[in-house]
């Protein structure tokens, strides 16, 4: 589930794997992987995905239908 909501995070934001990728310091490899089979990753690289798109750690992993996060 986590590697169906990142793609599908970043297939609505209009962006490429390769800038996602390089504006959080990822390994384009190593991104590919998480969208590819949802490779497991570090809390750290995890909560990163979740800062830049905006969404809960909880939607990522699918243990939420919510997936904003409120910031107020």
């Amino acid at each position: 589930m986590f590697n169906e909501r990142l793609k599908l995070l970043r297939e609505e934001n209009g962006l490429t794997q390769e800038k996602v990728a390089k504006e959080m310091g990822i390994p384009l490899r190593s991104y590919n992987r998480l969208e590819a089979d949802g490779h497991k990753t570090h809390y750290d690289t995890l909560k990163k995905i979740a800062d830049y798109y905006n969404v809960s750690v909880d939607w990522l992993m699918g243990r939420t239908d919510v997936w904003e996060v409120n910031r107020g």
